[in-house]
Protein backbone atom coordinates (compact mmCIF):
# COMPACT_ATOMS: atom_id res chain seq x y z
CA UNK A 1 0.00 0.00 0.00
CA UNK A 2 1.33 3.42 -0.59
CA UNK A 3 0.71 5.85 1.83
CA UNK A 4 0.63 9.95 0.46
CA UNK A 5 -0.03 13.14 2.79
CA UNK A 6 -1.23 16.52 0.83
CA UNK A 7 0.64 18.52 2.93
CA UNK A 8 0.85 23.11 3.09
CA UNK A 9 0.64 25.45 5.51
CA UNK A 10 -0.98 28.24 3.69
CA UNK A 11 -4.61 27.82 3.23
CA UNK A 12 -6.36 27.83 -0.05
CA UNK A 13 -3.94 25.87 -1.48
CA UNK A 14 -5.82 23.49 -3.07
CA UNK A 15 -5.09 20.41 -0.76
CA UNK A 16 -8.30 18.75 -0.16
CA UNK A 17 -9.63 19.49 -4.02
CA UNK A 18 -6.24 17.89 -5.08
CA UNK A 19 -7.04 15.13 -2.36
CA UNK A 20 -10.39 14.54 -3.86
CA UNK A 21 -9.54 14.35 -7.76
CA UNK A 22 -6.60 12.03 -7.01
CA UNK A 23 -7.96 9.56 -5.08
CA UNK A 24 -10.70 9.48 -7.96
CA UNK A 25 -8.13 9.09 -10.72
CA UNK A 26 -6.27 6.54 -8.82
CA UNK A 27 -8.84 4.14 -7.83
CA UNK A 28 -9.84 4.74 -12.06
CA UNK A 29 -6.33 3.91 -13.14
CA UNK A 30 -6.45 0.75 -11.15
CA UNK A 31 -4.03 1.62 -8.00
CA UNK A 32 -7.06 1.05 -6.09
CA UNK A 33 -8.80 -0.31 -3.89
CA UNK A 34 -8.28 4.10 -2.23
CA UNK A 35 -9.31 5.05 0.74
CA UNK A 36 -8.81 8.82 2.17
CA UNK A 37 -8.54 10.25 5.41
CA UNK A 38 -9.27 13.80 6.58
CA UNK A 39 -7.14 14.93 9.51
CA UNK A 40 -8.36 19.22 8.71
CA UNK A 41 -10.68 20.16 11.15
CA UNK A 42 -12.56 22.35 8.76
CA UNK A 43 -13.86 18.50 7.52
CA UNK A 44 -13.92 19.65 3.77
CA UNK A 45 -12.64 16.42 2.04
CA UNK A 46 -15.32 15.06 4.85
CA UNK A 47 -17.73 16.73 3.65
CA UNK A 48 -17.03 15.97 -0.21
CA UNK A 49 -17.36 12.72 0.72
CA UNK A 50 -20.50 12.44 2.34
CA UNK A 51 -22.33 13.96 -0.68
CA UNK A 52 -20.98 11.91 -2.76
CA UNK A 53 -22.90 8.93 -4.50
CA UNK A 54 -20.00 6.78 -6.17
CA UNK A 55 -18.80 3.64 -3.34
CA UNK A 56 -15.34 4.76 -3.91
CA UNK A 57 -12.49 6.28 -2.94
CA UNK A 58 -13.40 4.50 0.74
CA UNK A 59 -13.18 6.50 4.04
CA UNK A 60 -11.42 5.78 7.17
CA UNK A 61 -11.64 7.37 10.40
CA UNK A 62 -8.50 8.30 12.12
CA UNK A 63 -10.38 8.29 15.67
CA UNK A 64 -8.31 6.08 17.18
CA UNK A 65 -5.01 6.93 16.09
CA UNK A 66 -3.01 7.88 12.14
CA UNK A 67 -0.77 4.61 12.83
CA UNK A 68 -3.69 2.35 13.90
CA UNK A 69 -5.71 3.65 10.64
CA UNK A 70 -2.57 3.34 8.56
CA UNK A 71 -2.06 -0.37 9.98
CA UNK A 72 -5.69 -1.35 9.45
CA UNK A 73 -5.65 0.33 6.04
CA UNK A 74 -3.07 -1.86 5.00
CA UNK A 75 -4.57 -5.11 6.28
CA UNK A 76 -7.74 -4.72 4.58
CA UNK A 77 -5.99 -4.55 1.50
CA UNK A 78 -6.19 -1.24 0.64
CA UNK A 79 -3.29 -0.01 -2.47
CA UNK A 80 -3.35 3.55 -1.70
CA UNK A 81 -4.11 5.79 1.50
CA UNK A 82 -4.62 9.75 0.84
CA UNK A 83 -4.10 11.96 3.68
CA UNK A 84 -5.75 15.88 3.63
CA UNK A 85 -3.98 18.08 6.21
CA UNK A 86 -4.94 21.22 7.87
CA UNK A 87 -3.59 24.50 7.32
CA UNK A 88 -1.21 24.88 9.86
CA UNK A 89 2.10 23.40 11.67
CA UNK A 90 0.43 20.90 13.65
CA UNK A 91 1.47 17.77 15.94
CA UNK A 92 -1.10 16.10 13.55
CA UNK A 93 0.65 17.23 10.01
CA UNK A 94 4.20 16.16 11.35
CA UNK A 95 2.33 12.16 11.79
CA UNK A 96 1.16 12.58 8.98
CA UNK A 97 4.48 12.84 7.15
CA UNK A 98 5.27 9.95 9.08
CA UNK A 99 3.34 7.53 8.28
CA UNK A 100 4.09 8.97 4.17
CA UNK A 101 5.59 7.46 2.16
CA UNK A 102 5.46 10.97 -0.37
CA UNK A 103 4.08 14.22 0.49
CA UNK A 104 2.76 16.21 -2.01
CA UNK A 105 3.28 19.96 -1.11
CA UNK A 106 0.36 21.89 -3.31
CA UNK A 107 1.67 25.53 -3.83
CA UNK A 108 -0.09 28.45 -5.74
CA UNK A 109 2.15 30.90 -7.44
CA UNK A 110 1.57 33.72 -5.02
CA UNK A 111 4.79 35.10 -3.29
CA UNK A 112 2.52 34.91 0.18
CA UNK A 113 2.55 31.01 -0.39
CA UNK A 114 6.08 30.79 -1.78
CA UNK A 115 7.09 32.46 1.36
CA UNK A 116 4.89 29.73 3.41
CA UNK A 117 6.37 26.80 1.53
CA UNK A 118 9.49 26.43 3.80
CA UNK A 119 7.88 25.50 7.15
CA UNK A 120 6.33 22.53 5.21
CA UNK A 121 9.61 21.70 3.52
CA UNK A 122 11.39 21.58 7.07
CA UNK A 123 8.83 18.76 8.42
CA UNK A 124 8.93 16.82 5.43
CA UNK A 125 12.73 17.22 5.79
CA UNK A 126 12.68 16.09 9.48
CA UNK A 127 10.53 13.72 9.00
CA UNK A 128 12.97 12.24 5.91
CA UNK A 129 10.17 11.80 3.43
CA UNK A 130 10.24 11.81 -0.15
CA UNK A 131 8.27 15.38 -1.16
CA UNK A 132 7.09 16.75 -4.31
CA UNK A 133 5.64 20.39 -5.26
CA UNK A 134 2.87 20.81 -7.43
CA UNK A 135 1.96 24.08 -8.33
CA UNK A 136 -2.01 24.98 -8.59
CA UNK A 137 -4.36 27.48 -9.44
CA UNK A 138 -1.71 28.76 -12.30
CA UNK A 139 -2.19 31.39 -14.63
CA UNK A 140 -0.94 29.68 -18.36
CA UNK A 141 2.37 31.70 -19.55
CA UNK A 142 2.34 33.72 -16.73
CA UNK A 143 5.53 34.71 -15.22
CA UNK A 144 5.08 34.28 -11.70
CA UNK A 145 3.91 30.47 -12.72
CA UNK A 146 7.09 29.81 -14.30
CA UNK A 147 9.19 31.60 -11.53
CA UNK A 148 7.30 29.60 -9.01
CA UNK A 149 8.22 26.50 -10.57
CA UNK A 150 11.94 27.81 -10.58
CA UNK A 151 11.84 28.61 -6.95
CA UNK A 152 10.45 25.88 -5.92
CA UNK A 153 12.62 23.35 -7.94
CA UNK A 154 15.77 24.49 -5.18
CA UNK A 155 13.87 23.38 -2.29
CA UNK A 156 13.07 19.95 -4.12
CA UNK A 157 11.56 17.70 -7.29
CA UNK A 158 8.52 20.00 -8.85
CA UNK A 159 5.76 17.77 -10.58
CA UNK A 160 5.91 18.31 -14.45
CA UNK A 161 2.32 18.84 -14.44
CA UNK A 162 0.20 22.10 -13.20
CA UNK A 163 -2.84 23.08 -12.25
CA UNK A 164 -4.46 25.24 -14.28
CA UNK A 165 -8.11 24.95 -14.32
CA UNK A 166 -10.78 26.64 -12.19
CA UNK A 167 -13.61 24.34 -12.49
CA UNK A 168 -11.53 21.39 -10.03
CA UNK A 169 -13.18 23.13 -6.78
CA UNK A 170 -16.82 23.95 -8.48
CA UNK A 171 -16.97 20.36 -9.35
CA UNK A 172 -16.79 19.13 -5.11
CA UNK A 173 -19.95 20.77 -4.65
CA UNK A 174 -21.91 17.43 -5.13
CA UNK A 175 -19.45 14.94 -4.09
CA UNK A 176 -17.95 14.59 -7.63
CA UNK A 177 -14.49 15.45 -9.60
CA UNK A 178 -14.07 17.61 -12.72
CA UNK A 179 -13.31 14.25 -14.65
CA UNK A 180 -16.25 13.19 -13.68
CA UNK A 181 -18.39 16.05 -14.51
CA UNK A 182 -16.88 16.23 -17.67
CA UNK A 183 -14.82 12.67 -18.94
CA UNK A 184 -13.08 14.54 -21.86
CA UNK A 185 -12.11 17.67 -19.86
CA UNK A 186 -8.85 19.32 -19.75
CA UNK A 187 -9.05 19.11 -15.86
CA UNK A 188 -9.47 15.67 -15.92
CA UNK A 189 -6.40 14.89 -18.00
CA UNK A 190 -4.23 17.01 -15.65
CA UNK A 191 -5.55 15.51 -13.09
CA UNK A 192 -4.72 11.59 -14.88
CA UNK A 193 -1.30 12.75 -16.01
CA UNK A 194 -0.45 13.97 -12.19
CA UNK A 195 -1.16 10.93 -10.74
CA UNK A 196 0.42 8.61 -13.22
CA UNK A 197 3.65 10.84 -12.67
CA UNK A 198 3.00 9.97 -8.73
CA UNK A 199 2.54 6.58 -9.24
CA UNK A 200 5.67 6.19 -11.18
CA UNK A 201 7.54 7.58 -8.50
CA UNK A 202 5.86 5.35 -5.72
CA UNK A 203 6.84 2.47 -7.74
CA UNK A 204 10.22 3.43 -8.41
CA UNK A 205 10.40 4.08 -4.60
CA UNK A 206 9.40 0.44 -3.79
CA UNK A 207 11.49 -0.68 -5.96
CA UNK A 208 14.45 0.90 -5.05
CA UNK A 209 13.70 -0.53 -1.42
CA UNK A 210 13.02 -4.00 -2.19
CA UNK A 211 16.51 -4.07 -3.86
CA UNK A 212 18.57 -2.69 -1.24
CA UNK A 213 16.13 -4.97 1.28
CA UNK A 214 17.51 -8.14 -1.14
CA UNK A 215 21.34 -6.61 -1.06
CA UNK A 216 21.43 -6.49 2.67
CA UNK A 217 20.34 -10.07 2.59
Amino acid sequence: MHVVGIASRKGGSGKTTLSAHLAVAAEAAGSGPVAVIDTDPQGGLAGWWNARAAETPRWIDPTHGLSTAVSAARTTGYGLLLFDTPPSLSETIAEVLTVSDLVLIPVRPSPNDLRAVGATVELAKRARRRMVFVVTQATQRARITAEAAILLSQYGTVAPVMIHRVDFATSMTDGRTAGELDPNSRSGAEITTLWTYLHNLLTEDERDAQGQSHAAE
